[in-house]
């Protein structure tokens, strides 16, 4: 087994290294049925949304650690917590290729966090919700009773389960968790270099600066990276797709149709990474 990843690894190099600029095909995620030809749209305005997706996909409602389109991160390119994660495979290959860049110029790309499924995601939503995890040092079940307004806050950066782009394996947060890092050192080198050259090989930052582009949405995340040949056409889909009546079994699940979350949050995004 060990073997026959090994070759597959170094053929997804060798592949990645005598193509053109345009990703490898992608995988639709119901019976691993494979898209041909699927176009490069970085920088595009035009993404076709899957024709059938299993809303699993969408919500996060799968484990990718036994779903055969996902694979897991080597640990050279993880830290912590995110030891033992995953990526959609078409995702890593593309990650891999990235790292190696960056890497020649000097540059360490460090995955802190990658798929989160609902699970995960329910997790980290209810420990803020119950108060069990502060928020910028308050115990939001104290302080913030009505569930909206608590909601909004939590909302700052972090998703509710079944909106999270982790759910879907092309997105993971890279070094740090704090924008401040971004701007000084080290941090501005990696962020420097991101900027120049990530949309090289398929990757974009969702939540840049808020502002007339981007009005709504999380707060801004300089940490944040997504794979965009895979994820657009997530959000294309999960846009026709999901409805609230999908946005359920979570603490304060009850405050997403008010926040109009599909809207304001899963698609206030960065314009060039819809």
């Amino acid at each position: 087994m060990k073997n026959r990843l090994l070759i597959w690894y170094i053929s997804v190099g060798v592949w990645c290294a005598c193509q053109p600029a345009s990703p490898p095909a992608a995988y639709h995620p119901v019976a691993s049925v494979v898209i041909q030809d699927l176009p490069s749209v970085i920088g595009t305005t035009e993404v076709t949304p899957f024709d059938t997706v299993d809303i699993r996909y969408l919500t996060g409602r799968f484990d990718p650690a036994t779903d055969p389109l996902f694979a897991r991160i080597p640990d050279a390119y993880t830290t912590g917590s995110a030891r033992g994660g995953y990526l959609r495979q078409e995702a890593l290959a593309a990650f891999e290729q990235l790292h190696a860049a960056a890497l020649r110029d000097g540059v360490r790309l460090t995955i802190l966090s990658a798929t989160r499924n609902f699970d995960y995601q329910r997790r980290i939503w209810e420990d803020k919700w119950n108060g069990t995890r502060l928020v910028e040092g308050q115990n939001l079940a104290r302080a913030l009773p009505d569930p909206v307004t608590r909601a909004r806050k939590i909302l700052r950066y972090s998703a509710m389960p079944a909106t999270s782009r982790h759910h879907w394996g092309t997105d993971f947060d890279l070094n740090a968790l704090e924008n401040s890092y971004f701007t000084t050192g080290e941090g501005l080198k990696v962020y420097t270099w991101l900027r120049t050259h990530a949309a090289t090989f398929g990757f974009g930052q969702p939540y840049t600066a808020k502002g007339p582009a981007r009005p709504e949405g999380y707060e801004e995340e300089k940490w944040h990276w997504s794979y965009l040949p895979l994820a657009k056409s997530y959000l294309a889909t999960y846009t026709s797709q999901v409805t609230y009546a999908d946005i359920t079994g979570f603490a304060g699940d009850e405050a997403a149709p008010g926040l109009d979350v599909i809207q304001a949050y899963v698609q206030g995004i960065d314009p060039t990474c819809r």
